[in-house]
């Protein structure tokens, strides 16, 4: 089989390769024409983020069987076209685990005692010890947003300096919390005690712009920011702005939301009090050798037809089985989406029920897809059909299938239902004519929408003008309604709206819907699979 890198990965990977009999071509600096041109001779596509695997490549690529990424992203490679083609993805999220850490560990001593600048002061010649007096780490507060894999570390390095650990992740349960030594906290809280704020999550719809004006204006005078994760997560120019004013003492950034960046649009030109570095938060010999060998193995067992820990879409099932539940992975998945934002704290439970013609199947890939929709949104990990049994074990969530041979009122139907500590949420979810995704139950809600865009989901009273006053508060902020229906609740008096529209709704809005007199909850869901 032959096998084509199309970027500059360490040697390391491409000698596993070929040492395993695999036909190696490095072929790096390659458009989208080029690639076209080449790929339809291989079996397997080694990239890291320069190489941008598109649908049109994806077509020419009439051999190709997996695409290895070697790092973590996979933004560049379009991963819905290559599940329609049976193409496993594979990716390394692991190996530079370390290096990230890391380098936020050096970062964050960089801006506690000015390293680089007082280094360029000795190199311009110059001895002004009193210029650059720093403060101590221990006893100081560190924010983690995020305690994940990266964060994790973080913390557990901190504690070494004598620190103290608080930590905002609304998704990972208090015992795991506890085994890290990290104290959970509300955002506010962070932002607000925080000596150093470090930041450690995906980049998703909700972590973009998480970080930004209104956001430090909450934390605490002389705090530190560093972001070592994702550039989109803050707002730069907020940061230089606070920065400026000296509200914020120091900040440390790897990321960027535009990379390179360069001078034209680079905020903190001429600053002293921050240090930045080209997004380098991976660049160490051993991450780069890490993510190649990583990848090399993961690319290597797919060709073999073996499972592939680091697959980031769908795993392969046997073909009755396949044919069976192959409609159902959208709902499911959107299912664990809708039951993530309407839990209430850290997930102890997710419980999957299964009544007709599911009952009688091998549902354990469905129940997987569940897991992936409810832990995709929340970490930085990418979670897939492979690793989310293991993930939500990692973070304490027990999983249980159940089936049930009492149809009740819906047949066909699944029943997903996520407890916390704080209570449980259901949903009932079923296909309409085999191919048609729909919610049917939320609680003790009946409704009827299709989970996909953005969704409004709002329990109130029982009465007149409700709808009214939504739809001219949407209106009035150019925001257009795409669909709408109510369902009444088994409680006498009670509806739920489900609202679909077709773009976010800002905080400003949300604030207004929820003044609504007779409103009992407000929730903005993102149903669309990460």
């Amino acid at each position: 089989m032959k096998i084509l890198v199309s970027d500059d990965v360490s040697v390391k990977g491409v000698e596993l390769l070929r040492e395993h009999g695999y036909e190696v071509d490095v072929k790096t600096n390659l458009d989208e024409t080029g690639l076209i041109e080449c790929i339809g001779e291989y079996d397997g596509l080694v990239t890291r983020s320069m190489t941008h695997v598109t649908a049109k490549v994806i077509d020419a690529a009439k051999k190709l069987k997996v695409v290895g990424r070697a790092g973590v992203g996979v933004d560049s490679i379009d991963l819905r076209t290559a599940t329609s083609r049976g193409i496993i993805v594979v990716n390394a999220p692991t190996a530079n685990t370390v290096a990230a850490t890391e380098h936020t560990c050096a970062m964050i001593m960089a801006i506690t005692r000015h390293i680089p600048q007082a280094y360029n002061s000795l190199m311009a010649g110059e001895w002004h010890r009193e210029k650059f007096t720093g403060i101590q780490l221990k006893n100081k507060t560190i924010g983690i947003i995020g305690v994940g894999r990266i964060g994790s570390r973080i913390a557990k390095r901190m504690q070494a300096m004598e620190m103290r650990t608080i930590g905002y992740d609304p998704y990972i349960p208090e015992e795991r919390a506890k085994q890290l030594g990290v104290e959970l906290v509300d955002l506010d809280t962070l932002l607000q005690t925080s000596d150093y704020i470090t930041m450690h999550t995906p980049l998703t719809k909700e972590t973009r712009g998480m970080i930004g004006a209104e956001e430090i204006a909450k934390m605490k005078d002389g705090v530190r920011v560093i972001n070592v994760s994702r550039g989109a997560v803050l707002d730069i120019y907020a940061l230089a702005e606070a920065l400026k004013k000296g509200h914020v003492a120091g900040a440390a950034i790897d990321v960027f939301p535009k990379e390179p960046l360069t001078k034209d649009i680079n905020p903190f030109i001429g600053m002293d009090n921050v240090v930045i570095t080209p997004h380098l938060g991976a660049s160490t010999v051993e991450a780069q050798i890490g993510v190649s060998v990583d990848v090399a193995e993961g690319v290597m067992a797919a060709l073999n037809g073996e499972p592939v820990a680091t697959a980031v879409n769908m795993a392969p099932v046997p073909q009755n089985v396949y044919n069976v539940i192959h409609p159902y992975f959208e709902l499911m998945e959107r299912m664990g989406i809708l039951g993530v934002y309407l839990s209430e704290g850290p997930m102890n439970e997710i419980q999957v029920e299964y009544t007709g013609e599911l009952a009688e199947t091998e549902t354990r890939l469905l129940t997987t897809a569940v897991l992936k929709g409810a832990l995709n949104p929340i970490l930085q990990d990418s979670v897939n059909f492979v690793n989310a049994p293991e993930v939500a074990k990692s973070r304490h969530i027990s999983v249980k299938e159940i089936k049930s041979h009492d149809k009740g009122y819906f047949l066909d139907a699944v029943t997903v239902r996520i407890k916390t500590a704080k209570g449980e949420h259901s949903l009932v979810g079923m296909l309409f004519n085999k191919s048609e995704a729909k919610i049917v139950q939320i609680d003790e809600y009946r409704v009827d929408f299709t989970p996909e865009g953005y969704l409004l989901l709002a329990p109130h009273i029982d009465q007149p003008n409700m709808i009214g006053q939504i739809s001219t508060i949407l209106g009035q902020a150019h925001i257009n309604i795409a669909g709408m229906q109510v369902g009444r609740m088994t409680k006498t008096g009670t509806n739920i709206m489900a609202i679909a529209v077709q773009d976010d709704i800002p905080n400003d809005i949300m604030l207004k819907l929820r003044s609504i007199n007779g409103i009992l909850d407000m929730k903005l869901i993102h149903c669309d699979i990460h």
